[in-house]
């Protein structure tokens, strides 16, 4: 049975004196709280925007978590999965797309619902409802993944800008790591979610990538809606690394988690199982943003493979091992103009991947332990939560300086995400349908069918990515 939870303070006048102290003592409701449900000190008044009822809000404004979940999934790392798959394949795996797609949006539609209906990440749902183990060695994992994750990352960020200035790539790294670290330490979540808003505008960068160059549109359109398949173990090992790119564990903890966010950032809003009155709008601008932020993952990496394979593969170039040798291939072949927009797309995306990375991180292992976590909050209020983005961050510049193949952390970081990926995805589908998690919002027959549609296309892309490894 779930813990009866004390109703949440809603005067901003309140929440501004509730401190560090009182939370973990258990003085603002007399029992010991849970960290998702601490508000934490606002040094500011709330957003005009927050107080506006989602129906009156344009479209654009409703566009928060799932955007920049979507966007994040299209980090340096990623960018090289698609790169390569372009460069080896040519249009041969443009079909992946198309099937990532729903899948994708259902199941971070799914982890988005669970963070907003029940008022709290996904670590600490699992903490409440599922075995000690499963938890640790998740929230374990999901660290070292992510570590390795942001270090490929930032490595690429430092080479790309390298191709552009030339110098030290490790130099231009450690910069955007303290970058990176400053805009999530600094500034509070209000103004920094605003910030990542318009970092995903770097990912156009892509799309017009693709539009530079010449395509056959009528050979694409055939091969995007007509899958080739094949048996070979290059291939299925391409289609793995698509996969596994594409759906990745740190998304889903980010998503609940910034809905959480969200939910702070309104003195008027209340988890959706206590406030029913709330469902329709919210659900609708969850299914917007998440759509929304899918589909505009989906569009860049398709334009990637494209660019790609219209380039890279139609001149014999089927070798890419990073985002940036990628770039520098294009140069030749392209012109400048596609080269410079690949570069600096590299930099603009892992801006955005970096604190979705650490953040995620945070996220899961402060809700593990019950420490207080906010983004919002200042970091005299939150000292844990921060020292592990300063730990995950720094951690991920320094194996730069180390002499350690960046592209073999990233392969095992695909392995251990591929590891974790699908018993996060089983307990998520079970806490959606749980009652103490939900109360009486469960998520539909339909999302049912997609979440477990989703798990089920992740476990057989793990089962083949190890069936490869094996041979």
């Amino acid at each position: 049975m779930e813990t009866l939870q004390c109703q949440p303070d809603t005067t901003l006048a309140k929440v501004r004196h509730r401190t560090e102290a009182d939370e973990q003592s258990g003085v603002a409701c007399g029992m010991e709280p849970h960290a998702e449900d601490l508000a934490g000190d606002r040094a500011e008044p709330v957003a005009e925007s927050a107080t506006v009822p989602p129906a009156s809000q344009s479209w654009l404004s409703k566009l928060g978590p799932g955007l920049i979940t979507g966007a994040a999934d299209d980090d340096p790392s990623g960018i090289a999965t698609y790169s390569q798959a372009g460069a080896q394949f040519g249009f041969s795996l443009l079909w992946t797309m198309l099937l990532t797609f729903p899948l994708m949006a259902g199941i971070q539609i799914i982890s988005a619902r669970i963070g907003r209906v029940s008022g709290r990440g996904l670590a600490t749902n699992i903490r409440r409802h599922c075995q000690p183990w499963l938890l640790y060695s998740i929230v374990v994992l999901l660290l070292v993944a992510n570590t390795i994750n942001i270090a490929a990352d930032i490595a690429a960020m430092g080479d790309a800008v390298q191709l552009i200035a030339g110098g030290r790539p490790q130099w231009y790294a450690l910069g955007f790591g303290l970058l990176s670290l400053a805009l999530q330490v600094f500034i509070p979540y209000r103004r920094y979610v605003n910030i990542l808003k318009w970092l995903t505008l770097a990912l156009l960068a892509y799309v017009a990538t693709a539009l530079a160059v010449k395509v056959p549109w009528s050979q694409v359109l055939h091969a995007t809606l007509v899958p080739h398949l094949s048996w070979q173990p290059e291939y299925l090992t391409a289609i793995v690394a698509v996969f596994g790119t594409t759906i990745s564990p740190y998304l889903f903890f980010w998503q609940a988690s910034q809905e959480v966010e969200e939910l702070r950032a309104d003195p008027t809003a209340e988890a959706l199982k206590k406030a029913p009155e709330q469902v329709p709008q919210q659900y609708e601008r969850i299914r917007l943003d998440t759509v929304v932020g899918m589909g505009f993952s989906n569009l860049v990496a398709f334009s990637i493979m494209l660019t790609t394979a219209v380039t890279l593969y139609a001149h014999g170039i089927t070798d890419i091992e990073s985002s940036a040798q990628a770039a520098s291939a294009l140069k030749p072949i392209a012109g400048e103009a596609a080269f410079l927009l690949f570069t600096l797309g590299i930099v603009g995306t892992g801006l955005l991947a970096i604190p979705v990375l650490a953040g995620s991180a945070a996220y899961a292992i402060a809700g593990t332990f019950k420490w207080t976590n906010s983004l919002e909050l200042q970091f005299s209020a939150a000292r844990k939560f921060y020292a592990i983005i300063i730990a995950s961050t720094a951690a991920g510049v320094g194996i730069g300086f180390l002499p350690i193949d960046p592209m073999k952390a990233l392969f095992w970081s695909a392995v251990v995400n591929g590891v974790i990926a699908v018993p996060v995805m089983v307990v998520m589908m079970l806490l959606a349908s749980k009652p103490e998690v939900m109360g009486g919002l469960p998520i539909s027959r339909r999302l049912k069918l997609l979440g477990w549609a989703c798990t089920g296309v992740m476990a057989l892309a793990v089962a083949a990515m190890f069936a490869t490894m094996a041979k």
